[in-house]
């Protein structure tokens, strides 16, 4: 049996080299086929998040939809009502947040826009005022037709060029719905029969799988959907309070765009640490078209309260709840952004807490087995010295005893006797 297992090991062994040799060999290949695979499955997953974003409204949703009713028509309906009521308070959050930040932001390039003239008079005058060389005779002295020519050229290359970024972005746009439509319709279905998939996948893996791997995917799974839930939660009520927070500042210190750019910091708050100075880069530059000075200040007052916030509202909202230290929150989120960009940003952090919780419970677990198997070995060794001194003792005690010392001296009578005895016969 144990030289079954050895080979069957070894197996194992050689083919796992035999594909690593093979997925270096042919490396190209192999990342080709993946993200062909990836863009395959892409809509697939991207359900899988919505499903799971979803159903984080969904559980509380139904709670409040007439708990503990018996009517058949409101006990069938609770789960369709509960995913039109999730996915409505989504769409809801991003219309007011569009509906604040985009008509705002059409304003500043416009204003930008027609400040971008008047900077470029004042520029051509100072330069005439300050230049040096005659502007005639420098114009007079210039080529003009070589100038068209390569204007000409130069317009009909990137006309092209143009031409296939604008095609290559709509394709990309339209691509980019067709998924998410296709993500949320599957979404929506594994909502619909959450309960049935999970069972179904608990039968396969009991069939298939042994009962300590079932229960060690049952601990991952958990302790990823708890950190995942609670970051989630904890994100989105700490980028609420930070929006409110910057919105009434700015209103008290008489800013432009507060409401705007309260709302904007607040989305940009739900990528950890970095995402609330995205939006005051982006609220600086807004004021700063309007008044330098307060655009100055704005910075200063973000700063601020972003140091509050990090030392008291984020380690009480979303540090408690995730339980990861903000060194590796930092690391998280550098790592997940080079890696994937917003996206990596977004899923490093409670995926860096998933992984140091089940690192965490494998290490004390392997800290009590090991605490345990020293604690046993002690005692075994003391019940064993405790033994060897009661045998010693008793051994002892049955030495020095009267009766024991009589016995002894009987039988040296004894024998003493018998030798006696022995040497008359002879």
């Amino acid at each position: 049996m144990q030289k079954r297992r050895a080979d069957s090991a070894v197996l194992i062994y050689i083919c796992l080299a035999a594909v690593l040799i093979l997925g270096i060999r042919y490396f190209e290949e192999v990342v080709g086929w993946i993200s062909r695979l990836w863009n395959v499955m892409f809509p697939l997953i991207m359900g899988l998040a919505i499903a799971y974003v979803l159903n984080i409204i969904l559980v509380r949703v139904e709670r409040f939809y007439f708990p503990g009713s018996k009517n058949r028509f409101i006990n069938t309906s609770r789960r369709g009502v509960g995913i039109v009521v999730s996915i409505l308070l989504i769409l809801g959050i991003f219309a007011l947040v569009g509906g604040l930040v985009i008509p705002e932001l059409i304003k500043a390039f416009g204003l930008i826009g027609r400040n971008v003239p008047v900077f470029m008079e004042d520029v051509a005058v100072w330069l005439e005022e300050h230049s040096r060389v005659d502007a005639v005779k420098y114009l007079e002295g210039l080529d003009w037709d070589d100038l068209v020519q390569k204007a000409i050229a130069a317009a009909r290359s990137g006309l092209g060029s143009v031409l296939g970024s604008t095609i290559s972005v709509v394709g990309s746009v339209v691509g980019s719905v067709i998924n998410f439509f296709i993500g949320l319709i599957f979404g929506i279905y594994i909502l619909s029969g959450k309960e049935k998939l999970a069972s179904q996948l608990r039968r396969i893996l009991s069939a298939y799988v042994g009962r300590e791997t079932v229960e060690k995917l049952r601990t991952v799974y958990h302790t990823a959907d708890e950190t995942f839930s609670s970051f989630i939660i904890g994100q989105c009520t700490e980028a609420v309070i930070l929006g409110t927070l910057c919105t009434v500042g700015m209103l008290l210190l008489r800013f432009p765009y507060a409401p705007m750019i309260g709302a904007f910091i607040g989305a940009t708050a739900l990528i950890p640490i970095v995402g609330a100075y995205l939006g005051a880069a982006v609220g600086a530059f807004m004021i700063l078209t309007v008044d330098p000075i307060k655009a100055v200040l704005f910075v200063l007052f973000i700063v601020v309260l972003q140091q509050l916030e990090g030392n008291l509202v984020y380690p009480k909202v979303v540090g408690s709840s995730i339980g990861l230290p903000g060194i590796w929150v930092l690391a998280a989120v550098t790592v997940g952004g080079g890696l994937m960009g917003i996206g990596g940003m977004l899923l490093g952090v409670p995926v860096a807490a998933t992984a140091y919780k089940l690192l965490g419970k494998d290490v004390n677990r392997r800290n009590a087995a090991r605490t345990s198997a020293e604690n046993r070995r002690r005692e075994n060794r003391q019940k064993q010295e405790e033994q060897r001194e009661n045998a010693r003792t008793e051994q002892l005690r049955k030495e020095n005893s009267p009766k024991e010392s009589f016995e002894k001296e009987s039988g040296r009578m004894e024998n003493s006797k018998g030798g006696k005895g022995r040497r008359k016969g002879v």
